[in-house]
């Protein structure tokens, strides 16, 4: 019979339209979210929110954040840790007895292997570990498995050994199982290409399958370090509209719901099955302008475009509960947060720039979003108030990854797109938001600074000087300056801050969702 109800479940998270039957499995937890972000299953290469969260819970990592306490990095796979008194070296003593789910024991040559692949395949969120002076030539020297249960490795200069440890739990550093990533090998490609569409963790959770724009599943761990999680069963099914997912958790076909917008949670207001939880996050969103584009590389015109944004009439309509007005690279709520918000829409005073810039009649540009809500709506809104000065906007909605391929190829205009941190110390954004060391298109390092063609040798002097200073007052007041800088000119306009609202069946317990996608997690559900 268990078999039989997975199979009909599975069957279902092949559609994105409501199910037939009523009611989930008491052993497996039913998502509907959209998820048409993922791209890879590959934490060497994973950089999106979706598959990041999938991550968390299927690998584990020497260090990061645990339920219930979102400000202290703490051993996770490592037992323990030690810094050398010059700040350069860092040994990690590993848990004992832990395995991956393919039952290989993990150990520190696993690590070594998981932290060098990121470097030696070179992909997207590989400037993350190169900004420790790794690379490519230097790496298998840098990082070593002294013995089985202890990890060694160095960096090129002294930082602040949070940021080191912050790094150690990132995505990226998820520990992959050496065995069996090497036994899918091909083409010395580290079983890259396997493990875009498999896993090979010791998270709480095994990746069973994951089919684009249809669903994940994941099944638990017995073994995992923390203990069997709660739910046997995670399926995420992408269901792209919140008003189908509205649909499917108020028939119980589902039982959580994650993007569902304000005027649809409003709608179920008084309905005794459901519930609504708000997790603030990390994510903030803003406008990127491509410095190609001539217009777009006039400060004045920056500036314009800053004034033409109707930031309150946004959030507290049809984003209201959900997005708040934040107009820093660095979101609220933490260490060297800058909260000023000194943009409102303004048509005269933008008009005045543009002409002071020679754009008295505006300029026709093409903006690129996600195909999805509210992105579209926030699309039209900036549409209408640039048309007040004379700024035309084409609007082309795609899906999430195709609009990322066009960005990280630099073909955009002008794009509305998130950025989540990798850790929370204030360099998780700085190093990409004021940060571009070669704005070549051949550069090995692509922050989204690079990706706007945004040229800053100074600015990138002033970031990796900040990362670098170790009394923490002055840290603070270099990213507040840093923030001022980038708040008044440069490509980026940041506009909002997520809070997410998520809607539950009466009978879900435990589900948490930190600040950050990789900081969801599944394994204290209960039903």
């Amino acid at each position: 019979m268990r078999r039989l109800l997975l199979g009909l479940l599975l069957s279902a998270t092949m559609l994105t339209a409501p199910a037939a039957f009523a009611e989930t499995p008491a052993n497996t937890l039913v998502v509907a979210k959209n998820i048409d972000d993922i791209v890879t299953m590959d934490p060497a290469e994973i950089y999106e929110l979706s598959n990041s969260e999938v991550a968390v819970n299927v690998y584990d990592r020497l260090m990061g954040l645990e339920i219930g306490d979102m400000s202290t990095v703490v051993p996770k796979a490592a037992e323990s840790y030690s810094v050398s008194e010059d700040g350069k070296t860092f040994t990690f003593k590993l848990k004992p007895g832990l395995k991956f789910h393919s039952g290989n024991p993990l150990t520190a040559e696993d690590v070594e292997f998981s932290l060098e692949r990121v470097i030696l395949l070179n992909l997207t969120p590989a400037y993350l570990f190169q900004g420790l002076g790794w690379n490519q030539d230097n790496v298998k020297d840098m990082v070593r498995a002294v013995d089985p249960l202890t990890l060694e490795f160095t960096v090129a200069d002294k930082y602040a050994p949070t940021y080191v440890l912050n790094l150690m739990s990132t995505v990226t550093s998820s520990i992959v199982d050496k065995k069996e990533a090497l036994a899918h090998e091909k083409d010395g490609d580290l079983g890259h290409d396997w493990l875009k569409t498999n896993s090979a963790g010791s998270g709480a959770y095994k990746m069973r399958a994951w089919k684009a724009n249809e669903s994940v599943v994941m099944e638990a761990n017995p073994d995992f370090r923390l203990g069997a999680p709660k739910t046997e069963r995670v399926i995420i099914r992408h269901i792209p509209e919140g008003s189908a997912q509205r649909l499917l958790i108020e028939k119980g076909d589902v039982d959580i719901a994650r993007n569902l917008t304000p005027d649809q949670i409003k709608g179920i207001e008084g309905n005794a099955d459901l519930k609504v939880e708000t997790f603030p996050k990390a994510t903030v969103y803003y406008l990127g302008l491509s410095q190609k584009i001539e217009p777009l590389k006039n400060p004045k015109v920056q500036e314009a475009l800053r004034w033409l944004i109707d930031y309150q009439g946004m959030s507290e309509t049809f984003l209201k509960g959900q997005m708040q007005v934040h107009q820093a690279f660095w979101p609220a709520g933490f260490f060297g947060s800058l909260e000023d918000n000194p943009y409102k829409l303004d048509v005269a005073k933008a008009k005045a720039l543009l002409a002071e810039a020679g754009y008295p009649d505006g300029f026709e540009i093409q903006l690129e979003i996600a195909n999805t809500q509210p992105y579209s709506a926030i699309a039209q809104s900036i549409q209408s108030t640039f048309a007040e000065a004379g700024i035309k906007v084409k609007i082309n909605a795609s899906e999430v990854k195709q609009a990322l391929t066009k960005y990280r190829a630099r073909e955009h205009e002008m794009i509305y797109m998130y950025w989540g941190p990798d850790y929370l110390d204030p360099n998780a954004n700085a190093d990409s938001f004021a940060n571009n060391p070669d704005n070549s298109d051949a550069s090995p390092s692509k922050p989204l600074a690079w990706r706007n063609s945004w040229d800053i040798p100074e600015i990138t002097a002033e970031t990796r000087a900040a990362l670098q200073e170790s009394d923490t007052d002055k840290r603070r007041q270099m990213y507040l300056d840093l923030q001022s800088k980038l708040q008044k000119s440069g490509p980026f306009i940041n506009m909002f801050q997520e809070s997410e609202q998520t809607v539950l069946r009466n009978n879900v317990e435990g589900f948490f969702s930190g600040p950050n996608a990789d900081l969801v997690f599944y394994y204290e559900v209960t039903k």
